[in-house]
């Protein structure tokens, strides 16, 4: 059971910061259908932006998207897996077609299904992992940064992990998949670097989501682990996760890209 300042922390319905506004602006989320992926979209519902929810769960797809639209805002939602070329090209086409543009793009379609020591981790897992990881992140950040080299603006936020930033023992293809975005946020944030186009990750510790509970699900011993790791002694809620994305994306970042922020309780500085 949560405490009172566990509670506090933050939930889906928590506003947006102060001085957060994307009003006019439109904004894609991949995964979109839960978890960080639904904070992140609903965070932005919130704001004022013309959301575009993305996800192969097209059930979630379009409870995240009603509750945005009930909530007052504007929202699409658009079933795509990311890790098919065409189906993420079509993704930002109809978002532009819908919207008139794409300002932002929020990538959160991620698996993590692993709970295997690099010795024993199964082939078709691994692959299963980089591909949706890796590659999907990949394809999608192709064709969104075409579409804002058009527009001359644009700013990206990949999801990634604290274990993308740490080695994670019985979870090596995950931790490698998260690292190998790092690569990629970078090296996407340096190529259009002078386009006026940014590009950041964020790195969130154990946050209460679905996929953490699946996780606690097959190992319940796992939870007080995961609890006395981070030195905060809590778990993040989405709405922080969102917090910091809404950030990376706003004016009030200008001057930030090719950065991976923590956003983690403590993990990573220990």
């Amino acid at each position: 059971m949560k405490g009172k300042k566990e509670q506090a922390q933050g939930n889906e319905q928590a506003s947006a910061q102060p001085g957060m506004s994307f009003a006019g602006k439109v904004v894609l989320v991949t995964g979109a259908a839960g978890g960080i992926g639904r904070a992140v979209a609903l965070a932005f519902g919130r704001a004022g932006a013309a959301v575009v929810v993305a996800d192969i769960a097209i059930d979630g797809g379009h409870a995240t998207a009603a509750m945005i639209v009930e909530n007052g805002g504007k929202a699409l939602f658009v079933a795509a897996n990311v890790t098919r070329s065409q189906e993420v090209a079509a993704l930002v086409d109809k978002t532009v077609q819908h919207y008139g543009r794409l300002d932002c793009a929020v990538n959160c379609a991620a698996v993590f299904e692993e709970g295997a020591r690099l010795d024993e981790l199964d082939e078709a897992l691994y692959d299963r992992i980089m591909e949706v990881n890796v590659k999907g992140v990949w394809l999608s950040m192709k064709y969104q940064l075409r579409q804002m080299s058009k527009q001359g603006s644009g700013a990206i936020v990949n999801l990634s992990s604290a274990f993308g930033q740490v080695g994670a023992p019985g979870q090596g293809a995950y931790a490698a998949s998260k690292h190998a975005l790092a690569g990629l946020t970078k090296s996407a944030a340096l190529e259009r670097a002078k386009e006026g186009i940014r590009v950041n990750a964020v790195c969130p510790g154990s946050v209460r989501t679905p996929m953490l509970a699946r996780a606690l699900q097959r190992e319940p011993a796992l939870e007080k682990k995961l609890r006395a790791a981070h030195p905060m002694g809590r778990f993040g809620e989405p709405s922080e996760v969102a917090n910091a994305v809404l950030w990376l994306c706003s004016e009030q970042a200008s001057f930030v890209t090719g950065h991976e922020l923590s956003v983690d309780g403590g993990f990573t500085a220990m």
